[in-house]
């Protein structure tokens, strides 16, 4: 009964929901506070106060037949407003309530604006290390997704294989910064590159090509570090964005996708954008979720990122000292590490018998390397460095001793 296109999708079940898995089948024999999962980007940082006081100042003061009935698929004109003066205030964009779209999180948004762009046999270009589910989001709509290889040395995007490898059919490139896996931000002379790139290639073959941002990590940047704006680097561009990680809320599924009114064809793909929200089933973003982050923007409700910092300075300190290699990230909260093994699924099969839970980097589409969440609660953190340190003594690891605060 299996369609034939889900067939690869159940064969390729994702690694990190299974390794989440098996984290609560280690928790029932040994306890909780014995097994460190580090496997899902869950955040552990409670949502903000000022989410609950929405919440019931909503239900309280907003009449009920409007808070739970249909609205536009687009999401509600006043959210949507106030979602584009918040951008404006802090990006110095230009846009109105007409270039966003309220989404069911930033998912629902990459597979709305996918929907709306791609015909059979376009391509779909992205960055490894990446999240695998971009494949399958392109996939849904038969497109042909096209990976260019990791540029490990500084995990910025591989730009002269990128050129290389944009042809005629090329219609999108996907990017994530602050990036999942690795917690690299792209800078602004990466984005300057490439979106060079992308204007001579669209003369080149009469094509527009879509920048797509994925950005539910955009809050999450430590030490000073700017995330530009990317629809200010390419005319092209759109914005997928979700408050599952800023506000702590990846259950409610809320969030938007920008389309700015430089984009070609602006109206008409918001437009198609709307219809795509509804036929993919979304319809549209939950109702009360919409009328709760008007609230929070309003309080100017931002992400406990002093949480997140403590976590990934204890984290990288403690990793090195026990000789494991990677760099600091500069957002999100993951940290990627270097596998002391060619093969680091077996290297996290060990680590497995420490009860560390981490992810294969295969996983992102870069071997070698394995992703640790740290969006965990401290403790877990301190618990976890015995183990961590039991692992490295394995495979002979020796210790760095205490690292600076760089990289």
């Amino acid at each position: 009964m299996i369609s034939e296109k889900m067939k690869p999708m159940v064969e390729n079940n994702s690694v990190i929901r299974v390794m989440f898995e098996e984290g609560k089948r280690l928790s029932a024999l040994y306890g909780a506070e014995n097994v460190y999962d580090f496997s899902l980007g869950n955040p552990n940082v409670p949502a903000p106060d000022a989410v609950k006081e929405s919440i019931l100042e909503v239900l309280d003061q907003e009449e009920s037949t409007f808070v739970h009935g249909y609205m536009s698929n687009a999401g509600y004109e006043d959210v949507r407003e106030a979602v584009a003066q918040s951008l404006n205030r802090r990006f110095g964009t230009d846009f109105g309530y007409q270039n966003i779209l309220m989404t069911v999180g930033a998912a629902s948004g990459l597979n709305v604006i996918l929907k709306t762009i791609l015909d059979p046999g376009d391509e779909v270009m992205v960055f490894a290390p990446f999240f695998l589910e971009y494949g399958n989001y392109v996939r849904n709509y038969d497109g042909k997704l096209v990976v260019v290889s990791p540029n490990t040395s500084d995990f910025q995007p591989n730009l002269q294989e990128f050129e290389e490898k944009i042809t005629a059919k090329t219609r999108a490139v996907i990017i994530n910064s602050p990036n999942n896996p690795t917690g690299v931000v792209y800078s602004s002379q990466t984005l300057h590159a490439l979106a060079n790139i992308l204007r001579e290639k669209e003369k080149a073959l009469g094509r527009e090509i879509l920048l797509i941002s994925d950005e539910p990590y955009r809050e999450l940047a430590y030490d000073g570090v700017e995330v530009p704006y990317v629809t200010k680097y390419y005319g092209n561009s759109v914005v997928c964005y979700s408050y599952s990680k800023s506000l702590s809320l990846p259950g409610e599924r809320i969030g938007y996708l920008v389309i700015p009114s430089q984009l070609k064809d602006s109206g008409d793909v918001t437009v198609a954008a709307a219809i795509a929200n509804r036929v993919l089933g979304s319809v549209n973003a939950p109702s009360l979720m919409q009328r709760v982050i008007k609230r929070c923007i309003e309080k100017d409700v931002s992400v406990n990122l002093e949480a997140y910092d403590k976590n990934r300075n204890l984290l990288y300190q403690g990793l090195q000292e026990c000789g494991f290699t990677c760099i600091k990230p500069e957002g999100a909260f993951y940290l990627f590490v270097k596998s002391p093994v060619e093969d680091e699924k077996e290297f996290c099969a060990k680590a497995q018998t420490h009860n560390l839970l981490l992810v294969p980097g295969s996983s992102f589409a870069c071997p070698g390397y394995v992703r640790i969440a740290y969006c965990v609660s401290y403790g877990q953190i301190e618990r976890s460095l015995p183990a961590f340190r039991a692992l490295a003594q394995e495979y002979g690891l020796k210790s760095k001793g205490k690292p600076g605060l760089g990289k």
